[in-house]
């Protein structure tokens, strides 16, 4: 590690912690963590995706719901952190194919203001970035030095990735130019609870079409397939990958290698909550649905998507606890209680 970088020495129990978009689906699951590791956490989210509920009541824990740069300009200007986890990013396929702009200005415009924030301090910071980085690349598994390739602008659905690739270009050169400890996390399909299907989010989508006896709408032919990871198991990754000094300066796939097609992921979604059903319930159906009945007549989409884990697994072990099958009866669970 070069020596113009430095960690924080001292107790876990002791660190204040920033965690922006924290009360969203990721977001609040890191926060969890880091509470029961005994840090004082601040959250900024403006709630524009997230929900101050997915936050606990905790003596440690300051929310502010806010716009992200208007927080770090204002209330927290003069406030130093131990450790800044950002997470707050315009998320899902629905929402950024429905408003490109508001995408773009929410990944650049306020990375581009938290770097400056942390680069005075040289906080130690973990920026959270997005397997859609990858683009249409045709190679598999994904590692994380690959070439991306992307659709023309015309197409909106790429702007996402683009966007997020522009913020690993930034953090990495904040890192190389300016010092900041800098690591970088590719987000792969994270899915659990608190997920909501809003913004396109297939699982809950599926699983609370299953639980109604309603349809669930497979895109496409189904035969695309993706790798899910639970986000219990990439919250419990974060803070270890930002303590660990061989992972300063470098891009990781986080996720789970194990691939599932939506039409498998829809059988896996009914035959699982069969299980658990009351007698007589209405067993869901399975329809596909053409892309551009939904995203309309631009949108492209990848058949795979899948990591190459071996970087993570090197730096720290990393390696997922919660299988599909628990994740699916969580996300379950908690839509019948919100149903209740």
């Amino acid at each position: 590690m070069p020596s113009a970088f430095a960690l924080p020495s001292g107790p876990v129990a002791s660190r204040h912690c920033l965690v922006t978009g924290g009360a969203g689906f990721i977001g609040s699951h890191l926060v969890d963590v880091l509470l029961g590791q005994g840090c004082r956490v601040t959250v900024v989210d403006d709630c524009s995706t997230g929900r101050e509920a997915n936050l606990s009541q905790h003596p440690h824990l300051r929310f502010l719901r806010s716009d992200l740069a208007q927080a770090l300009l204002g209330p927290l200007a003069s406030e130093r952190f131990d450790e800044v986890y950002h997470l707050a990013a315009a998320v899902g396929v629905a929402l950024v194919v429905a408003d490109p702009i508001r995408c773009i200005h929410t990944n650049v415009h306020q990375t581009q203001v938290l770097l400056d924030f942390v680069s005075k301090s040289r906080t130690p910071t973990l920026l959270a970035s997005s397997s859609e980085v990858y683009g249409k690349g045709s190679k598999s598994p994904f590692a994380e030095t690959d070439d991306v390739v992307y659709g023309s602008t015309d197409k909106p659905r790429w702007s996402y990735a683009a966007s997020k690739a522009i913020d690993e270009y930034l953090g990495l050169a904040y890192c190389e130019q300016r010092g900041v400890p800098i690591t970088i996390a590719r987000f792969f399909n994270t899915v659990g609870p608190r997920q909501r299907g809003d913004y396109g989010m297939v699982v809950p989508r599926f699983v609370k079409a299953a639980l109604h006896g309603g349809t669930i709408e497979v895109y496409g032919d189904g035969e695309q397939s993706r790798c899910f990871c639970d986000a219990r198991d990439t919250a419990r990754a974060l803070p270890q990958m930002l303590r660990t000094p061989a992972c300063i300066g470098r891009v990781f796939n986080v996720g789970s290698d194990q691939s599932v097609t939506m039409n498998e992921l829809a059988e896996l979604v009914v035959h699982t909550l069969a299980q658990g059903a009351t007698a007589g319930a209405r067993p869901a159906q399975v329809k596909h649905t053409p892309y551009e009945a939904v995203y309309g007549p631009s949108f492209e989409d990848l058949r795979v998507r899948k990591p190459d884990l071996t970087r993570i697994r090197e730096a720290i072990g990393f390696a997922p606890r919660y299988t599909l099958e628990t994740t699916i009866l969580d996300i379950a669970a908690e839509l019948r209680a919100g149903d209740a």
